[in-house]
């Protein structure tokens, strides 16, 4: 089966907007959160990892658009000028597809014209105006895809890039996720009680939930072919392998013994064709909720036991993004691409006090730096919908 490749990245994200600058943050492990940038959100937890200077974007009727809109739009135009295709395709757009996660779109502009005390237009809390932004501005006319399931939305966008290809349904797809702030998101978790009042804090034995963050991570997939014969730069990784499964368990809460997230991450190894032993690194949703890492760290123990040799390195993004919602397979994605094409692995930020129930060590101090061979990506969402990707050197 020909490999499919990720040709080009582009970001917009709390720690940096373009790819150097989100990487030297990750290198140098530490962040916080701020507040939210808003002055209705009157909730008693406000705190956000934010972008801070957004960008802004406006469609071609001139209407601005939503914030998780104006991310996906810079770091398209990244990802798309890194591959080499650049801002204007010259009509190659006809072969170019867009598949995006999102859990929010433009909900943003709802929010803010309501609190204005305008009426909202009728589409501005569509989560598929995403999408349709990116095909306009850049002139993509190949299959347009929207995915919003929940926290997993981008990995699922990323796992149908790679079947839109293969289909022969586009030659390149531009693949990711974008979720920005939304009053709505933020309220719904003080309610139910699911934040951390102090940072995001994965793997924690004193985490008390996640924190937001916003941002977009955009990808360029396409065929090894396809990218050879346009002479392509460079590809940082390939889409190997990718599972999906349902909890069917609970609204909201991971169902407790993982059987459905081993399955999805045995079916990614599967569809890859490796076994246990050949992952170098794993990007585990570790979303710092408490039952959510102790049943992924469990699973991961699980699945990836039964071998002497060096234990994968566990690298934990959300400690550094907090929770983009629907773009954080995508980032997941980006960042494991990263780690693979620089054979680098950043270093955690420090635990202050690492819970024994997720006994997989996560590597604080100095980069790892290794030739990790192939990288696994968890992504988990409300619904119960699971998804693990594998992605392998180049």
């Amino acid at each position: 089966m020909e490999r499919i490749l990720i040709t080009g990245l582009g970001v917009v994200s709390c720690v940096g907007q373009d790819i150097e600058t989100f990487w030297s943050a990750l290198m140098r492990a530490h962040n916080e959160p701020g507040l939210v940038p808003d002055p209705h959100a009157r909730m008693p937890n406000r705190l956000l990892y934010v972008v801070t200077d957004p960008p802004r974007a406006t469609d071609s009727q001139g209407n601005e658009l939503s914030r998780t809109s104006a991310f996906a739009v810079q770091a398209a135009r990244e990802a798309l000028a890194d591959a080499g295709l650049g801002d204007a395709l010259d009509g190659a757009g006809d072969g170019i597809g867009v598949s995006i996660g999102t859990g929010v779109g433009d909900a943003g502009l709802f929010e803010a014209a309501r609190a204005g005390g305008r009426v909202p237009r009728a589409a501005d809390g569509f989560p598929f105006k995403t999408s349709g932004a990116l095909a306009e501005r850049f002139g993509l006319t190949g299959p347009n895809l929207t995915v919003s399931t929940a926290c997993s939305a981008s990995a699922y966008s990323a796992s149908l890039a790679v079947q839109a290809v293969r289909d022969g349904l586009a030659d390149v797809v531009l693949a990711g996720g974008a979720d920005g702030y939304t009053r709505v998101g933020v309220a719904c978790f003080n309610r139910m009680g699911g934040l951390d009042p102090v940072r995001c804090r994965p793997f924690d034995a004193r985490r008390e939930g996640t924190v937001f963050g916003e941002g977009a991570a955009m990808m360029v997939v396409e065929s090894e072919e396809h990218w050879r014969r346009r002479g392509g730069r460079h590809a940082y990784a390939a889409l190997e392998g990718a599972g999906w499964s349902c909890d069917a368990h609970h609204p909201t809460a991971p169902e407790p013994t993982g059987r459905a997230i081993a399955r999805a991450m045995r079916a990614a190894l599967h569809e890859a064709g490796l076994d246990a032993e050949d992952i170098g690194c794993v990007v585990p949703h570790g979303t710092g909720t408490p039952l959510n890492d102790v049943v992924e760290s469990r699973v991961l123990r699980e699945v990836l036991a039964g071998s002497d040799r060096t234990p994968p390195a566990v690298y934990s993004l959300k400690s550094m993004l907090g929770h983009t919602g629907g773009a954080a397979g995508g980032f997941a994605a980006l960042t494991a691409a990263l780690i693979l094409s620089r054979r680098t692995a950043p270093p955690n930020p420090p635990l202050a006090d690492p819970d024994p129930e997720c006994p997989f060590p996560l590597h604080t101090g100095e980069p790892q730096r290794r030739a990790f061979g192939h990288a696994l990506v968890n992504a988990y969402a409300f619904g119960g919908n699971n998804i693990s990707l594998v992605l392998g050197e180049v």
